[in-house]
């Protein structure tokens, strides 16, 4: 199959549309962060860089890691910005990149299979997510809709999941039907180690009124968060709200990649506490990934 120009949209230097990244400055470790600067805070604990790129939100550096043991990494940072639209662009051109020959505009024969950890901030939902708490999510509940437009969504969604909880939540059809993606297990007990609470994610499409914050605009439900807080599946509970997670593992399944997300809790929802001092708190998460990626 040929992808046609205005589907793969190729750069007139050979990188791809909106990452202006090239197949060869694409590492198999990925570390995706939603604010650009961020990306340095990574990129300083690389021993040497060998490309860094921005386009518009999308500022990428790829370099080496050394590890404590003395492994070296090739590993490739890039911001994605905030929203599951923005992971839509992200995962597509980072599969492009790695498993289409964009000069043929055809599939490579072999597929590579990348591996890849968000790094983040979100919101805590339970006693037990204080500030300061590294959450990894190994279901994440999709209130965007996005994977709803890929055929074969069944497949990488936990559709029992969805059923069960829209019925706690008495959902309202107008918003859309919620969606569950699920994290790469393995790479989950890689990076969570014992050092993360594990749990559900609700990725919203929004800050203010998808997360159940109202400002002067009456939101939907206002009962969403003490329902939200108070659901249970398999043993799991909602831990936090993001708003990158479910794109993220349901697209990275469906396209034959591992992924996970991990965030570090800088507001209690429940406790309605709010820390804007995390930087340092969020070197020591960036160096856990760093190590076990």
């Amino acid at each position: 199959m040929r992808y046609a120009e205005s589907e793969l949209i190729i750069n007139e230097d050979g990188s791809v549309f909106h990452l202006h990244l090239r197949p060869e400055q694409l590492a198999d470790r990925v570390i995706l962060v939603g604010d650009p600067g961020r990306v340095e805070m990574v990129a300083t604990h690389f021993e040497r860089r060998e490309c860094e790129l921005q386009s518009r939100e999308f500022h990428t550096v790829t370099g080496s890691y050394t590890t404590n043991s003395g492994e070296t990494k090739r590993v490739t940072c890039l911001s994605t910005g905030i929203g599951c639209d923005n992971i839509d662009i992200v995962m597509n051109e980072l599969d492009a990149l790695a498993n289409i020959d964009l000069k043929k505009r055809e599939d490579r024969d072999v597929h590579k299979r990348l591996t890849i950890v968000r790094i983040g901030t979100c919101g805590g939902l339970q006693p037990d997510t204080p500030i300061g708490t590294f959450v990894a999510s190994v279901k994440s509940i999709g209130f965007d809709g996005l994977l709803n437009y890929y055929a074969d969504r069944n497949r990488v969604c936990d559709t029992q999941l969805e059923h069960a909880f829209a019925a706690h939540m008495q959902w309202n059809p107008i918003k859309g039907a919620p969606y569950v993606s699920t994290a790469d297990a393995d790479l989950v007990e890689r990076i969570a180690g014992d050092d993360m609470v594990r749990g559900i994610t609700c990725a919203c499409g929004g800050f203010y009124g998808p997360q159940g914050r109202q400002l002067r605009v009456a939101i939907e439900d206002t009962e969403q968060n003490e329902k939200i807080e108070a659901f249970r599946y398999g043993g799991l509970k909602i831990c936090n709200f993001e708003m990158e997670s479910s794109a993220l593992a349901g697209l990275s399944a469906l396209l034959g990649h591992r992924a996970m997300t991990c965030c570090m809790v800088i507001a209690n929802r429940y406790a309605q506490e709010m820390k804007t001092d995390y930087k340092r708190q969020m070197d020591d998460l960036v160096k856990m990934v760093l190590e076990r990626i």
